[in-house]
């Protein structure tokens, strides 16, 4: 059994606890047919994740986040073979005991691409970055509207009038310095958001974290999962932890995954995805990429531009 998660304290208490999280998981299993096989709780994630033997993950939402469950189980269904890189395969979700939201999925083959990454040669990093573009092409020509009764934002350009709305706030509650903040209004009202984007299919958080590779198979992509924050909305915004977390401001990287993607992005509207993404940090991105940039138009070319041998983005749109 688990217990009931309503609070940031209840949160806090419970989910990293596993003389609680382990039992309630391993009854689980049981029930689902997959008890008595090794059960181990993987370090990363913000909800509990465990591998179950060698073929299964079990993944547990508390009910605070029973949503974002259901929404991994309905986009993994969708994507059921769909990608050129391999994807979860659903075995079994529902709900649990106290609002407790679980899916049982494929365990996928392979180590994760971000500690891989140092050991990776730069010839198999640029086919990595072209695997990565075609995979986000196909994702992004997948019909949406199956489902749209489950994925948000909806309005999309409500959604970005409320993220505009709240961009320098957040910003600075995250300890963007004065010199950054005070640009940002500007900033996005040069912008070239588009008024009408195309709806696409968005994982949100496409970057090595989220990515596996098999070095005994050339480092090849061997699996994309954590789909529970999938929104429909403008392909252009899942470019933005693209260029922050899997080419991280690499131009040859960019250039080549773009190139197999089939379209450039202007770095500017890349750059304003970012300061509007659900999940944006800019502090934390520029500890992270030590940008020269003290601009954000410096800084979306900087982080966003690719090499030359793809040509100029800014002058094909």
């Amino acid at each position: 059994m688990l217990p009931l998660v309503e609070t940031d304290e209840d949160w806090d208490a419970v989910v990293p606890d596993e003389a609680v999280m382990r039992p309630g998981a391993a009854a689980l299993c049981a029930r689902l047919g997959v008890g008595g096989l090794p059960l181990e709780r993987f370090a990363e994630g913000s909800v509990p994740v465990y591998a179950v033997g060698d073929e299964h993950v079990l993944k547990l939402f508390p009910a605070p986040s029973a949503q974002d469950g259901r929404t991994e189980e309905r986009v993994l269904g969708h994507l059921r073979g769909a990608l050129p890189i391999p994807t979860p395969e659903v075995r079994a979700a529902g709900a649990y005991v106290n609002g407790w939201h679980y899916v049982l999925m494929s365990r996928l083959p392979g180590e994760g691409l971000a500690p891989a990454w140092p050991r990776i040669p730069r010839p198999d990093r640029e086919r990595i970055a072209h695997d990565c573009g075609e995979a986000l092409a196909a994702l992004h020509a997948l019909d949406p509207e199956p489902l749209a009764d489950a994925l948000g934002p909806g309005d999309w350009p409500a959604f970005l009038a409320r993220q505009r709305a709240g961009a320098v706030t957040r910003q600075r509650e995250r300890g963007l310095p004065e010199a950054w903040a005070e640009q940002i209004p500007d900033f996005l009202a040069a912008a070239p958001l588009p008024a009408a984007p195309g709806r696409a299919l968005l994982h949100t958080e496409f970057m090595r974290e989220h990515l596996l590779t098999d070095p005994t198979a050339g480092w090849r992509l061997t699996g994309l999962f954590d789909f529970e924050p999938a929104m429909i909305g403008d392909p252009a915004y899942d470019l933005v932890a693209v260029g922050l977390f899997t080419t991280r401001a690499d131009p040859g990287l960019l250039g080549r995954l773009l190139a197999a993607y089939g379209r450039p992005f202007d770095p500017r509207l890349l750059m304003a995805y970012t300061l509007l993404h659900v999940y944006s940090n800019l502090p934390w991105y520029l500890r992270e990429l030590k940008p020269t940039a003290r601009t954000l138009d410096d800084l979306a070319e900087e982080w966003f531009g690719v090499a030359q041998g793809f040509g100029s983005v800014r002058s094909r749109l």
